[in-house]
């Protein structure tokens, strides 16, 4: 069921690829701006807040390039959304694509969305 003005996969797609294009830019404040301040991430190393995921910035970008895939979008409610998909990613200076199945919780606030959750699970 989606409410009437539920995002589409597009729209939420076009905030998660700004949340990458922050990592690949090096770019901790455009990382900070889509993020909530209680954000929490679940890696497979351990749990993340809003302070560790763009300090991973504090030496310049952390990520090379990216694909998504496999995109998918469940409404949670009027203002919240899970976004799923598959992240195939070269990290900064590694020539080693890795990939991890993404979930990520995003929350409307005002007229734009912020992320309040990611977990990573490697892919097989």
């Amino acid at each position: 069921m989606t409410h009437p003005s539920s995002p589409t996969l597009d729209d939420i797609l076009s905030y998660e690829k700004q949340v990458w294009q922050a990592l690949i830019a090096g770019d901790a404040g455009a990382d900070d701006a889509l993020l909530t301040e209680d954000f929490l991430g679940v890696y497979p190393d351990g749990f993340s807040d809003k302070a560790a995921h763009t300090g991973q910035l504090d030496q310049g970008p952390c990520m090379a390039e990216y694909m998504l895939s496999e995109a998918r979008l469940m409404v949670l409610g009027s203002d919240h959304v899970l976004l799923s998909y598959r992240a195939d990613y070269r990290r900064a200076l590694n020539p080693t694509w890795e990939a991890m199945y993404i979930s990520s919780i995003w929350i409307r606030v005002g007229e734009t969305w912020r992320n309040s959750f990611s977990q990573d699970t490697p892919a097989a």
